[in-house]
């Protein structure tokens, strides 16, 4: 017996249909489920309590568990999700004038051990179920109660995969669980609601424009391959090279961008010459640049830039006519900002994940030539 929320539309008509009950009642339940927002088979109130009987020995039911819910001064919320298995995953929603955007995890952790990231610092313990995937958004939309019906106005209107963990590498269940929130049955997110971030991976790429259709963002942060191996180890693996060879290859579905990811590191990658490079890096490829300033969390070995160094920054890819924006953090005051997010952070615990001694100097009185020669 697996969680409904593990299935599409039509796995569960197939599975309904082996245990004699009609389709039809695969649309009742996929309505409670994913246009109601109901895990509670007692209070699907059209179904029969022999086909709920039925149903509960056939599927899970059970709503994500909320360990701790932190709320920022700005109206982001963060929640810890602790799953049967005794892990622990953060989510968050952070809603603005005209849209809500929900940032869900993909995996326990990750293993990208990316220096500026908190997430790294956890290490990797295990990719996430399709149910643990759909069901972050299940539950923040039960919590905010958007529920609202088919095609009402909600609050969670974009789902971003930039929490915890690499979605490349638990690329299967990050796939269907788009597709199951994207079902015209249920949730109904359109492919332009849904974004995959990727720290460059360039296995599947190719998949999610030409099959899946949702929107790719990739965090480049430096267009340099020698520094962006020192701050990002999997360039090693993955090189820039690779990285812009497959994306020009990329088949962009409805004049799409893609949406490059940029923390500012001071005195790392923050250089004019740095924006020169990463517009010559993405030239002809269709692109929108956001620029995040770096958000620090406890043990962290960098500092962020400057604010006049941030708009030299943006300056240098105006001029460039390449379209970029500021990207205003939101929640850093509850440690749910980009790169913040690690599942023991309710404890904000010190890191203690040793760095090369290169990295442990990385500040404003560190130049890249440092960085170069270690």
């Amino acid at each position: 017996m697996a969680h409904i929320l593990n299935f599409s539309f039509e796995d569960v008509k197939e599975i309904l249909a082996k245990a004699n009950l009609k389709p039809f009642k695969a649309k009742q339940l996929w309505d409670w489920v994913h246009v109601k927002g109901c895990l509670t088979p007692d209070e699907m109130s059209n179904i029969s309590k022999a086909d709920k009987d039925i149903m509960t020995h056939l599927f899970e039911f059970d709503e994500l568990e909320i360990a701790d819910q932190q709320n920022s001064k700005d109206g982001t919320i963060k929640w810890l999700f602790k799953l049967k298995d005794g892990h622990e995953i953060e989510t968050v929603y952070i809603p603005e004038d005209n849209r809500g955007t929900l940032c869900i995890s993909s995996q326990v952790g990750c293993a990208l051990n990316c220096r500026f990231c908190h997430t790294g610092t956890q290490g990797f313990s295990r990719n996430l179920t399709k149910a643990e995937i759909v069901g972050q958004v299940h539950k923040a939309r039960s919590v905010i109660k958007d529920w609202n019906g088919r095609g009402e106005k909600r609050n969670i209107t974009n789902v971003v995969f930039m929490g915890m963990g690499e979605p490349l590498y638990n690329y299967d269940n990050v796939k269907k669980s788009c597709q199951i929130l994207m079902c015209d049955h249920g949730q109904g997110y359109g492919t332009r609601k849904i974004t995959i971030s990727t720290s460059g991976i360039t296995d599947h790429i190719v998949d999610i424009s030409e099959t899946l259709g949702v929107n790719l963002a990739v965090s480049i942060h430096s267009a340099n391959n020698e520094i962006r191996s020192k701050i990002m180890p999997i360039n090693k693996k993955h090189s820039l090279q690779d990285l812009i060879t497959t994306l020009r290859n990329f088949k962009f579905k409805e004049k799409r961008k893609i949406f490059w990811e940029y923390s500012l590191l001071k005195g790392i990658n923050d250089s004019v010459q740095d924006a020169h490079d990463l517009c010559d890096l993405i030239q002809d490829i269709p692109s929108k640049v956001n620029l995040i300033g770096y958000n620090s969390w406890p043990g962290s070995p960098f500092e962020g830039s400057d604010e006049e160094t941030l708009n030299k920054f943006y300056l240098t890819m105006q001029q460039r006519q390449v379209l970029t924006t500021i990207r205003k953090s939101r929640g850093d005051d509850i440690f749910a900002a980009c790169g913040q997010l690690r599942s023991e952070s309710s404890k904000i615990n010190t890191v203690s994940i040793e760095y090369p001694s290169t990295v442990k100097q990385y500040g404003s009185d560190v130049q890249k030539k440092k960085l170069k020669q270690s």
